[in-house]
């Protein structure tokens, strides 16, 4: 289904072309006198890929640009009886509106002037607020785990939710719910439907830093186009590819022997383990100058760990029927005031039960069990990215994206009594964006972007496939079916950790999402209308 579909909106898009975290380049072309020059020719050029647009200003003298992807940008403008004005080399980022102004000087049109001051510091034309970061600060700035998402909280109002230990991406903004907040990415939507935490995450895309452009935190006031967000949007942009080839490679690498033991001594001074790599590589070129271009980027994680766990079990006086206090049988009523209770008295299935549980390695009756279970992370995710500029008016581009994590989290407290963990866990991410934007008229822009996302989200216990408690003890009424079961159920005894799976476990869920837009942007005047 998501291949048949995935096919289909791509023939389709093909006729129609899209981009919706593009940003905006306007301003005014005057004189020397302030007097506005009307019908002045207009060029923006993008510095890296050659692209050029082409406008002219109104009978005010203002201009816009209103599809400009995030990058660095050179403005020029030309009239009869006047030299070339050129403001200074420009950045534009996602979603902005940004105001270049322009005068002009008498004179031939062959000489040209460098204006100074032409870029508005200040984004003064929009209400939305928002914090933008760049590429250098993605790749430089320090992310355990690598989460371009993190850097989030470099904004104000920003702080990390409670839950962000077990799902990415979640944070509070303007104290609002890490449920509340809009991802976007390529201008579809990003945002991970499932109502439980098997995605582990807030984001179907989970960006590698080195394959995102920049991104813009929009925290208030940001467009109705937008909606849903309560918190924030968090507009991304992946890389696209330049006139130039550029790639990259690294690796980024943890291990026990250069970590500290930590707070708590372990059992036979054994330091726990921890070993980690993080590598990836990106590349991106010109498949035709100034027209192709590809964008491409892979990152792997590997790690494999073993923390201190601390459990309490019964003791083993406990499990041969030494409870130690006076105590009733539930069942038949008789009371053992020696607290004792005879081993007829136990039934076959606590018996079993007991026998499957570790001896206790510490003393005391609490946290008696001390263990350092072994946990294997491992997570494939990339990209691919075309644009193409077919002609200055019209362009297009496409990307793939895909991500597939496999972990194993193991319980603290080993053998088939044991078991309360996510045990094996797979997440499988995978998503298609294009789109295509076309000029129809200098003041008049048609985009359409269509984002298709399909996830697999799961867990399963690690002692699936393995004979049931129904066929082992014959218990009515418990699941039998060996694809979801196996080991023991749940058991909560007060005073003690819980023995056997999770109650939780198996669980899965499936979303799929279909994300189509369609913009019409207009230029009236001083007004623009979408």
């Amino acid at each position: 289904m998501f291949k048949r579909l995935t096919v289909f909106f791509t023939l389709f898009t093909c006729l129609l072309m899209a981009q919706f975290d593009t940003a905006q380049v306007l301003g005014t072309i005057q004189d020397a006198t302030g007097a506005a020059v009307p019908a002045s020719d207009v060029t923006l050029t993008n510095v890296l890929t050659g692209v050029q647009q082409k406008t002219k200003s109104d009978t005010s003298g203002n201009f816009q640009f209103a599809n400009v992807k995030a990058g660095e940008y050179k403005l020029e403008a030309t009239s009869k009886g006047f030299k070339t004005a050129a403001a200074n080399k420009f950045a534009v980022t996602v979603n902005a509106r940004q105001r270049v102004d322009l005068k002009l000087e008498v004179g031939a049109t062959s000489e040209s002037v460098t204006v100074t001051g032409a870029v508005a510091a200040l984004e003064t034309d929009t209400s939305s607020r928002g914090t933008v970061v760049g590429s250098q600060q993605i790749v430089n700035l320090p992310l355990n785990g690598r989460a371009y998402a993190d850097l989030a909280l470099l904004a104000p109002g920003v702080r990390r939710s409670d839950i962000s230990g077990s799902r990415d991406a979640s944070f509070n903004v303007n104290g609002m719910r890490s449920s509340q907040n809009n991802f976007v990415i390529d201008g579809v939507d990003n945002n991970a439907y499932g109502t439980s935490n098997q995605g582990f995450s807030n984001q179907v895309v989970q960006l590698s830093p080195d394959s995102v452009q920049e991104f813009r935190l929009e925290t208030n006031n940001f467009s109705a186009e937008y909606g849903r967000a309560g918190g924030a949007v968090i507009n991304a942009s992946i890389r696209s590819g330049a006139n130039q080839f550029h790639g990259s490679a690294y690796e980024y690498m943890r291990n026990t022997k250069l970590n500290a033991t930590g707070f708590f001594k372990p059992v036979n001074n054994q330091k726990p383990v921890l070993i980690q790599n993080q590598f990836g590589a990106t590349f991106g070129g010109a498949i035709r100058k100034d027209k192709m271009f590809f964008f491409m980027d892979y990152e792997g994680y590997r790690r494999v760990s073993k923390s201190i766990a601390f459990s309490t079990l019964p003791t083993l006086d406990q499990r041969a029927g030494n409870l130690g206090i006076p105590v009733m049988n539930p069942i038949t009523g008789a009371l053992y005031n020696d607290g004792i209770v005879p081993s007829a008295a136990i039934t076959p299935f606590a018996r079993e039960v007991l026998a499957n549980l570790p001896a206790p390695n510490r003393s005391g009756i609490s946290n008696n069990y001390e263990s350092q279970p072994r946990r294997a992370d491992q997570n494939d995710k990339g990209d691919f990215r075309y644009d193409h500029y077919l002609t200055s008016k019209l362009n297009f581009f496409g990307r793939y994206s895909h991500r597939l994590m496999q972990n194993f989290e193991p319980p603290a407290i080993p053998g088939t009594s044991g078991g309360n963990a996510n045990g094996n866990v797979r997440v499988l991410n995978k998503q298609v964006a294009f789109g295509s934007t076309w000029n129809v008229t200098p003041a008049s822009l048609l985009e359409f972007r269509m984002g298709i996302s399909a996830s697999e989200g799961g867990k399963f216990p690690i002692f699936v496939g393995q004979p049931t408690v129904a066929s082992k003890f014959n218990i009515p009424n418990a699941p039998s079916d060996p694809r979801f079961t196996g080991g023991l159920y749940a058991q909560s005894v007060s005073g003690y950790t819980s023995f056997g799976v999770q109650g939780s476990n198996p669980q899965f869920q499936n979303p799929f999402v279909v994300n189509p837009k369609l913009n019409y942007s207009r230029i009236a005047g001083r007004h623009s209308l979408k």
